[in-house]
């Protein structure tokens, strides 16, 4: 199932310092040593280097504490990064690269003045995305005002319009060709939304079956079951060219949600 209201999410207020993915507290790199900290303490504190006696970060703690790093900063040098968690810049690096490799993080050159340019990291959306996120509670705040707000049918026609729109979009997408070629690319689509999907043929030999085994909007389906009639709205706009049918839901406790598409015209 697919979000109807596309959530959005408010900036985070002036000064504000938003959470790190999953770092303990003793990992996060706020205390002595962090990029532009002002604590006072020894040389080696002061110098932005992890005190002799710390035990070396352990790799997963300084993957986290340095995507903390950038979202503070905006961007970074790996030696800035290395000092600030008081591991080598060549350790540094490696787990750059690492992040790099998962689409976490990038890097641009960047010249501050005479002498070798420098590589400065920055997270991608991807990486962003890490961090908490408040939109699904936006979503579920606006639809619920928009139930007790507004005329009962309000809701119901914004998401049979918002449905409407994304059919056309999935038509565009999923082009010409058969049934089965169209439905490869739609469950493309949909598990790049965050839906666990796949297709398969019926034993009947001429309709075919999309289940969605993870449900992106599941918390939101669960409070406003509507949305799930827009989903089915939705598969049928998609495919105009075939009967759907409602095969299986998780919200009747169905292990998948599915839907059976029969062409209107076999062959």
């Amino acid at each position: 199932m697919r979000p109807t209201i596309a959530p959005h999410t408010t900036a985070p207020a002036q000064g504000s310092e938003p959470s790190p993915p999953r770092v303990a507290a003793s990992d996060r790199p706020d205390g002595p040593g962090s990029v532009g900290s002002r604590s006072e303490g020894s040389g080696a504190e002061a110098s932005g280097q992890a005190p002799a006696s710390s035990p070396p970060p352990s790799p997963g703690s300084t993957r986290e504490a340095a995507l903390a790093l950038l979202v503070r900063h905006g961007e970074a040098t790996a030696a800035a990064l290395a000092k600030s968690l008081g591991v080598s810049v060549q350790v540094m690096r490696r787990h750059l690269r690492s992040l790099e490799e998962e689409g976490l993080v990038a890097s641009c050159t960047a010249s501050d003045g005479p002498g070798r340019p420098t590589n400065r990291w920055h997270l991608t959306d991807r990486g962003q995305d890490q961090f908490p996120d408040g939109s699904e509670a936006f979503a579920l705040g606006l639809l619920a005002s928009i139930a007790q707000n507004l005329p009962a049918d309000t809701l119901s026609l914004l998401l049979a319009q918002q449905g409407s729109q994304q059919a056309r979009l999935y038509r565009r997408q999923v082009g010409d060709g058969c049934l089965q070629e169209r439905l490869e690319r739609l469950v493309d689509l949909r598990r790049r939304e965050g839906y666990v999907a796949e297709c398969s043929p019926h034993p009947d030999g001429q309709s075919w079956v999309i289940q969605e085994f993870h449900c992106s909007v599941m918390r939101i389906a669960e409070q406003f079951p509507c949305v799930c009639d827009q989903e089915l709205r939705l598969i049928r706009e998609t495919f105009p060219d075939c009967q759907v049918e409602r095969v299986q839901w998780r919200l009747e406790k169905g292990h998948s949600c599915g839907f059976r598409l029969q062409p209107s015209q076999p062959g």
